[in-house]
């Protein structure tokens, strides 16, 4: 069979990313703190687009692009209305080349604008850190130039918990001195504040916290040493077997070895709280819900009456400058309608979740309905990978609290007269029965399963264990109260 090149014309459809789509796209999935330095960028790279929040009131054909009024249709510029014995306009008596120029040229290097300096309120102070902590504790040791230099790659060397973990031989070889040398500066920087720094395992971290209490009781020693693992379970039987002590004084001295800190820097180096500025509110008026998007701190857009009277009169202007308008003219048109887009898809999203969640906002998380994206995306008549990007770090203020958007989307858990129970409801479940059980004797996960069960939720144990996990629920044995004996243990203890 020969073979042959052939041309053929071949008709296919295909979809394409414009970059205007992209960045629709982008805006709806962005947070609102996102958002607002996505319009800040916009509005220092855009000459076209400006902020008239706080600007003074302008005469309506100046209002007609207002991300409002461009929602509702007005996408064409305001028709010329002046006279003919009106002043030149602003195309006319504006230099467009000169202003080009100015823009597109760097300013000139070694020029500085003189400001005044900052006030001292608007300093904010440094924080503490573990590190700088220790590096302030390190330079009062007044320690030569060697141990100095060794005290600060071991702090180097610590994670946040304040643990060293590198070894006394890598950081020895590091700074090229003897493994002795870094033991010594070790113990050093090992009796600093916070107690426990520096220690390179639990053991020493636990005995240091001892030593530096002054509390050399042998049996806290010898638990520390060697029975750590029964202590974190709750194994006081174990314990006293062989250390041969009674369970009394087991449970007196893990008591004061679980005061110590297992994670010495635990109080340095926090992360700051979040607070939430919730996107939407939903607030009940009456027998109804009300839905209002928060626009608060949102930037007013709109598009400079200035260009858009330069472009009533085109042909008095170069082809340069026509091209430079008509560009950012059409970028910010695209921008402001697709953040009105995103407000009312976020508006439409959140209406849909009010209906299908309405008994949760009356009653709270009991009657949390199972929700899935695809019954949302039926609802409002949008795809599903829409849906999903506009609840994406969406917070919702409602009579219940504050909410990401994603938390109303929950799977589901049969029941056994054939209902449905949304799975956010069964760990609230779960997280009372733990709260409302007997310390001394806590709720094991096949005991939570069975009464779940007597509820008519039809669950399995790993699952509870799941979400037990998920709530930061321990388990069973180490929930335990200390002071619980097994009936079977005599009263003595005497091994």
């Amino acid at each position: 069979m020969a073979l042959e090149i052939r041309q053929s014309l071949k008709l296919t459809q295909s979809l394409i990313m414009t970059q205007k789509l992209q960045q629709a796209i982008k805006l709806l999935q962005l947070s609102r703190m996102e958002l607002v330095g996505e319009i800040t960028q916009a509005l220092e790279t855009n000459p076209v687009l400006e902020d008239d929040q706080f600007e003074e009131e302008k005469p309506p054909e100046e209002e007609e692009f207002s991300l409002g009024n461009y929602a509702n249709g007005n996408e064409s510029p305001p028709e010329e209305a002046k006279s003919d014995g009106e002043a030149k306009s602003a195309a006319e008596e504006w230099d467009w080349d000169s202003f080009l120029k100015d823009r597109l040229m760097p300013p000139p290097m070694g020029e500085y604008e003189e400001r005044e300096a900052l006030p001292f309120e608007s300093l904010n102070a440094e924080e503490t850190t573990l590190k700088s902590h220790l590096i302030w504790q390190l330079r009062m040791a007044e320690l030569d130039q060697e141990g100095d230099n060794i005290g600060v790659m071991i702090i180097g060397n610590l994670d946040k918990d304040g643990y060293l973990r590198s070894t006394v031989e890598e950081i020895a070889g590091e700074m090229r001195v003897a493994p002795a040398r870094v033991e010594q500066v070790l113990s050093i920087v090992q009796g600093f504040d916070p107690p426990g720094v520096a220690a390179r395992n639990l053991k020493e971290c636990l005995r240091l916290q001892l030593n530096i209490l002054g509390i050399h009781d042998p049996l806290v020693l010898d638990m520390v040493d060697r029975h750590l693992n029964n202590l974190g379970n709750k194994n006081y039987q174990a314990i006293a077997r062989d250390l041969k002590v009674s369970i009394g004084k087991v449970v007196e001295a893990g008591d004061l070895i679980s005061n110590l800190e297992p994670k010495p820097g635990r109080g340095f180096d926090a992360e700051e709280a979040d607070y939430i500025n919730p996107d939407v509110h939903v607030e009940k008026v009456g027998n109804d819900y009300v839905i209002r998007l928060n626009d608060d701190g949102l930037p007013k857009l709109r598009v400079n009456a200035f260009y858009l009277e330069a472009m009533r009169g085109p042909d008095k202007l170069p082809d340069s400058v026509k091209s430079y308008i008509q560009k950012h003219l059409d970028n910010a048109l695209w921008f402001i309608r697709s953040i009105h887009q995103r407000q009312k898809t976020l508006y439409r999203v959140t209406e849909s979740i009010v209906r299908f969640q309405r008994d949760f906002l009356d009653h709270g998380l009991s009657q949390l309905k199972p929700l899935t994206l695809r019954q949302v995306a039926e609802d409002v008549q949008m795809h599903e990978s829409t849906i999903s990007r506009v609840t994406t770090n969406k917070y919702v203020y409602t009579p219940q609290g504050v909410f990401n958007l994603k938390f109303f989307f929950n799977s589901a858990i049969n029941m056994s007269l054939g209902e449905q129970i949304a799975s956010e409801s069964v760990k609230d479940k779960i997280r009372q029965l733990v709260a409302g059980e007997n310390p001394e004797n806590p709720l094991s996960d096949q005991e939570i399963t069975e009464t779940l069960r007597r509820q008519d939720v039809i669950i399995a144990r790993r699952t509870v264990a799941k979400y037990r996990g998920m709530l930061g629920v321990l388990p069973s044995s180490k929930r335990k109260k200390p002071g619980y004996r097994h009936k079977s243990q005599p009263e003595n203890h005497a091994l």
